[in-house]
């Protein structure tokens, strides 16, 4: 019950930084910097498809009303990965660590393979945020410069966010 309660706090904090990251730290153009799709990959296991796909729409929401001015890119871009979220850790963690409550444990995968999760998983957000924010106004070569420069910025900070929301790897 306790790392419930402390998964869900550091799980809000994390939707409040992201939020004052979002007003206050614009890096450049080609890069878009978000936690979003790390917080749902880090969710424990026991929540399903559909759970993780509501809070991530909840989440996204938020971020986008408090924060964006668009409202919903967030959420368009962030439920995808909710819904590829278990079948991802499946392939990439493997069968054995599907039992367990949280697959990105210190002891059950190694820093590739939760590196592979983590750029998969921010490269469907980072598309789907790119495709619907230019939506065909800006030229290709910008929205595939701004994709690879916040694929690999976000990748990068996700191995942060995933430590600090995984009890098992403190």
């Amino acid at each position: 019950m306790k790392t419930n309660q402390n998964f869900t706090v550091t799980y809000i904090l994390l939707a409040v930084a992201q939020m004052v990251i979002c007003n206050y730290f614009k890096v450049s153009p080609y890069v878009y910097v978000t936690i979003l799709p790390a917080m749902i990959l880090a969710l424990p296991l026991k929540i399903g498809t559909i759970g993780s796909m509501a809070v991530a729409f909840v989440t996204g929401l938020g971020v986008d009303f408090l924060a964006e001015g668009i409202i919903g890119l967030n959420a368009l871009a962030l439920v995808p990965v909710a819904l590829v979220r278990l079948p991802l850790l499946q392939m990439v963690m493997g069968d054995e660590d599907s039992g367990k409550e949280n697959p990105f444990g210190a002891r059950s995968a190694s820093f590739g393979r939760i590196l592979l999760a983590v750029t998969i998983a921010y490269a469907i957000f980072t598309a789907v945020y790119v495709i619907a924010d230019g939506a065909g106004v800006r030229p290709f070569w910008f929205n595939a410069a701004r994709f690879g420069a916040s694929l690999i910025c976000d990748s990068l900070l996700a191995l942060l966010v995933i430590h600090v929301l995984t009890p098992n790897a403190r």
